[in-house]
């Protein structure tokens, strides 16, 4: 994984590892704009997916955040900003 970028490769591969997939839900489709919800992913499975984040990226990120983030694309993006360098606008 890029430690510079968070895509929705790496998005996949941890919800697979971490919360598994849902047998309906095809990971390797286009997600990017489908609620979690949709995908079997509810708030738990989420909030574990952030903690492997934190983990992988050494970020920290807003459990608010994560929660709001109700698609791929959104956590990518919550993700992405948490990579940005301090100091650099």
């Amino acid at each position: 994984m890029s430690a510079t970028e968070f895509t929705v490769d790496d998005l996949k591969r941890i919800l697979r590892e971490g919360a598994g997939a849902d047998e309906g839900v095809d990971l390797d489709g286009d997600i990017l704009d489908t609620d979690f919800d949709s995908l079997g992913y509810e708030s738990l499975a989420l909030l574990e997916t952030g903690s492997r984040i934190e983990r992988e990226l050494g970020v920290t990120l807003d459990d608010d955040a994560l929660v709001d983030a109700r698609t791929p694309r959104a956590l990518i993006e919550v993700v992405n900003g948490a990579l940005v360098p301090s100091g650099i606008a």
